[in-house]
């Protein structure tokens, strides 16, 4: 069942390459941060017969699904509503002080993706949602009909780096002041009637705006500035994280905090390094790994991804 059409788990065989010498020990447990609809996580408890996997996701809906995928290792799994900035609380709740290995798939799923009411996709007109969590309160909507000028510039400069933000957040301005943005097709034929056609030629106008609007949303980028550094304070040591970034804005968060723990904090011109200025981290790739083109062929969504893993080498000081 690892291979469901709903999620086809990008990278698997390197993800279980990097986390298996923290996960063979006797009572390993790994943190799948971003269940999804369970791919990674059938995959590893398939492979570790005495894993425990402690699985975190935002969504109801995939929640609901991966319990039933993952019924069969129902005694060796814990599943949580929650998003993976509360790594700490959760593990507090379930009474674990450490953790072996701890996995992050960011971006949105493949199911949110496939699911055209949930307003992710500019390329199939729906409500303007893009809520990962669908209980919460904050839809693309909302940030459309609520925020200001200058916030709608704010976001699409900052999570699309979209170049043409003043002119799409003018045009957005201009065009609820005549009627309501409520769907993506609303949103889209405003976006493209504000872009040059030369613009045009080169991407769709919609693709940069709509990832801001979804980060916005869901506060993506608070979460992972949250979430990478109480993740690495869960492992033990000897323990693993492995993390796939699918857009550079994430990237760049996750490969700053692994060089800052990877590096020695010992002041220049000192003799002799002190173990507590030793790395607490080494990291297993060289930059940032890539899907190989084979990966992309059997799965698309595998194009943009940035792998990038550490082991914990020592305690914290």
């Amino acid at each position: 069942m690892t291979n469901n059409p709903l999620h086809i788990p990008v990278l698997l065989e390197r993800c279980i390459e990097l986390l298996a010498p923290a996960l063979e020990r006797p009572g390993a447990i790994l943190i799948d941060a971003t269940l999804g609809l369970g791919g990674h996580a059938e995959a590893f408890l398939q492979r570790f017969p005495d894993l425990h996997l402690v699985g975190l996701d935002r969504d109801t809906e995939a929640l609901a699904l991966t319990a039933e995928r993952l019924a069969p290792y129902s005694e060796r799994i814990d599943l949580v509503h929650t998003i993976y900035d509360r790594i700490p609380e959760v593990l507090d709740e379930l009474g674990i002080d450490t953790v072996s290995g701890v996995l992050f798939d960011l971006g949105v799923s493949s199911m949110q993706l496939d699911q055209a009411e949930r307003g992710f996709a500019y390329s199939q007109d729906a409500p303007l949602d893009m809520r990962m969590d669908p209980t919460a309160e904050l839809t693309a909507a909302r940030v459309i009909a609520e925020y200001d000028e200058a916030e709608l510039r704010r976001i699409f400069y900052e999570y699309g780096e979209e170049k043409l933000a003043p002119r799409y957040a003018s045009r957005i301005v201009q065009r609820r002041a005549e009627a309501p943005l409520r769907t993506s097709a609303e949103l889209v034929e405003v976006l493209i009637a504000a872009t040059p056609a030369a613009v045009q030629r080169a991407g769709h106008p919609a693709k940069r705006v709509f990832q801001a609007l979804r980060i916005e949303v869901n506060q993506e980028l608070v979460a992972v500035e949250r979430a990478i550094p109480a993740a690495l304070d869960s492992l033990e040591v000897g323990g693993r994280i492995v993390v796939l970034a699918y857009q550079s804005l994430e990237d760049r968060i996750v490969k700053r905090v692994l060089a800052a723990r990877s590096r020695s904090t010992a002041p220049r011109g000192l003799p002799v390094e002190l173990p507590e200025h030793r790395p607490e981290f080494r990291l297993l790739v060289r930059g940032a790994e890539l899907a190989s083109d084979d990966e992309k062929a059997r799965n698309s969504r595998a194009a943009p991804v940035r792998l990038r893993a550490a082991e914990r080498l020592r305690g914290a000081a």
